[in-house]
């Protein structure tokens, strides 16, 4: 297969990188000056990037991790306040522009939260696994982008904080709706209300990180030896695996046991299957190549 076409690169973002190793990419957020404030780049960016990462036929496993001492401090105030104050104004005509109402003004600001909406959950919607590797501050755009994340680990030095509420917000992008299905209500409640921080001692114990490393240098080499492991896997396999996870939110058991049975009486004719055969009947490793 042509290797243009096997690995797009359609990124140009002075916010986010892409670093390949293997079948490994990590998606880099890339403002260490600013802490990896999110500004309107990062939102325009980011689905361009997971779009890519998921096109990449070489990609199995994406680590996103952060430039600098912080992940990232969540939305930029001074480049969004336009957003937060005073709505968005894009499509209108200079009349409406000069005197809008309040209803133009809500509709506006609800296409751009819409927008941002749709930038976090297309990390969500990557067939690929996603894995978050955390340091330093996790603050409110933060913690939505990992919630959107398959797995989560993070250092030790870490903090965690669904911070709208402290900033007359209700948190808006998807932390809401993912944190309980991964933490139980009554955690998710005391975040949201409070709006405090929290170490990655009870990230961990509340299960909103699966492990907590000694140093962000460890939790981005463990984040990349899960992803490694995912890699190794038949990539068929995996993505059905998430197809299936993801689909059985909202379903009842038999429900997913039905789609499962579907999808698998499709994929289980790959010859990811025949060579998993093969090698453990010749004692070797198998090598999967997603056909």
């Amino acid at each position: 297969m042509n290797s243009e076409v096997q690995r797009p690169k359609v990124l140009n973002s002075e916010v986010l990188s892409i670093e390949r190793q293997g079948h490994v990419a990590t998606l880099w957020l890339d403002r260490a000056e600013a802490r990896n404030a999110m500004g309107p780049d990062f939102w325009a960016d980011l689905p361009v990037a997971m779009k890519e990462l998921s096109d990449d036929g070489e990609t199995r496993a994406v680590v996103i991790a952060a430039r600098g001492p912080h992940f990232s401090v969540g939305l930029d105030l001074k480049a969004m306040a336009s957003l937060l104050l005073g709505g968005d104004d894009r499509g209108a005509t200079e009349g409406e522009r000069a005197h809008p109402s309040k209803a133009a003004q809500a509709v506006g600001a609800r296409g751009q939260v819409a927008r941002m909406q749709a930038s976090i959950s297309s990390v969500a919607e990557c067939a690929k696994p996603v894995i978050a590797a955390v340091h330093g501050y996790c603050i409110g755009g933060g913690v939505d982008l990992i919630t959107a994340c398959d797995v989560r680990v993070a250092s030790r030095e870490a903090t965690f904080s669904v911070r709208e509420v402290k900033m007359a917000i209700v948190a808006d992008l998807g932390s809401l709706q993912r944190l309980p299905r991964i933490v139980g209500a009554g955690h998710v409640a005391e975040l949201a209300y409070t709006g405090k921080d929290i170490t990655a001692e009870r990230a961990a114990q509340i299960g909103l990180v699966n492990e907590v490393l000694q140093s962000p240098e460890e939790t981005l080499e463990y984040a990349r030896t899960i992803a490694a492991q995912v890699a190794s896997n038949s990539p068929l396999a995996v993505q059905g695996t998430k197809a299936v996870l993801t689909a059985g939110d909202g379903q009842t058991v038999q429900e997913g046991l039905d789609f499962v049975a579907v999808w698998n009486s499709g994929f289980l004719q790959s010859d990811d299957l025949k060579e998993a055969v093969s090698a453990f009947l010749e004692k070797r490793e198998p090598k999967f190549t997603g056909n």
